[in-house]
């Protein structure tokens, strides 16, 4: 191992923000961005050695790749870790238009909202799995906290509570329960669970996640997180009394200004039932 990948590696031991997927991202960004750094000729480099040089060759060999927006903004937003936790924050610009980074694209009236049937909750063999994709679909939660969640913990009568560490960036979150069959999956959620989480005793969470992939490989289903888009839309129809656009609902231009009103209330309370800070990010779910 090259010791710029062996320090960098040390320097996430050392500073473990975020939840575990949050790291194991992180990590997994930096291990690339030091082999990127030695194939662009830069070598014998340590983890004090980032300059402005350096991310700016990044930038461009990203850039030349057509990568998203989105990744490309990820990536950078890990060398700012990385210039963070050895004091030289200065060598990453603190705006992306300094690198002629795009913008990113949000908005799409093309809905990724899906659904999972009794018929298919049913080929999923691991009840642990299949009670993780359950509330997924109730609470439009993330993977990562749908495995993690103890219903002991998390059921507070009228809503739940996220932990921190169970959330992506960690931030604790409370989302409402509104409905019979939220409760009724929730009952069963802490009968299965017990005072524990959805992680089996005799496993961690990477053996659980493993689990959760092969799983839902094996009954023929894909892309989970178009739970979370359902639950959006579901929940912008109830706030707002239409449809979201992305489900076929109005886009935003054509609403009246009263509606324009519900509108942002309505997204900013999905922002935050789905643990986001920004309102805009609802575009992706709902449209715009």
């Amino acid at each position: 191992m090259r010791d710029l990948n062996y320090q960098l590696k040390r320097l996430c031991h050392r500073n473990r923000d975020g939840s575990y997927a949050t790291q194991a991202k992180r990590m997994h960004h930096l291990m690339l961005i030091a082999n990127q750094l030695h194939a662009l000729g830069f070598r014998a480099m340590s983890d004090h050695s980032l300059k402005p040089k350096h991310v700016e060759a990044l930038v461009k060999e990203w850039l030349a790749q057509a990568l998203s927006v989105g990744t490309i903004k990820n990536r950078v937003a890990v060398l700012r870790w990385w210039a963070l936790k050895v004091d030289k924050q200065n060598v990453v610009a603190r705006s992306n238009d300094h690198y002629g980074i795009p913008d990113r694209k949000f908005v799409t009236n093309l809905s990724k909202a899906k659904a999972v049937s009794a018929l298919e909750l049913e080929k999923i063999r691991d009840p642990y799995v299949r009670m993780s994709l359950e509330l997924q679909q109730a609470f439009g939660l993330r993977r990562e906290e749908a495995i993690k969640f103890n219903p002991n913990y998390a059921d507070r009568g009228d809503h739940i509570t996220l932990k921190a560490s169970w959330t992506k960036g960690g931030k604790a979150r409370d989302v409402p329960l509104r409905t019979d069959e939220q409760r009724e999956v929730l009952n069963r959620a802490r009968q299965l669970a017990a005072s524990g989480s959805l992680i089996p005793s005799d496993r961690n969470y990477v053996q659980q996640l493993r689990a959760y992939e092969r799983h839902t490989a094996n009954a023929g289903l894909s892309k989970m997180h178009g739970l979370r888009h359902a639950y959006a839309q579901r929940r912008y129809e109830e706030l707002t009394g239409w449809k979201a656009p992305a489900a076929g609902g109005p886009v935003t231009k054509a609403l009246s200004p009263g509606q324009k009103v519900l509108d942002r209330h309505a997204r900013q309370i999905i922002s935050q039932e789905l643990g986001h800070e920004r309102e805009q990010i609802t575009s992706i779910y709902l449209g715009k």
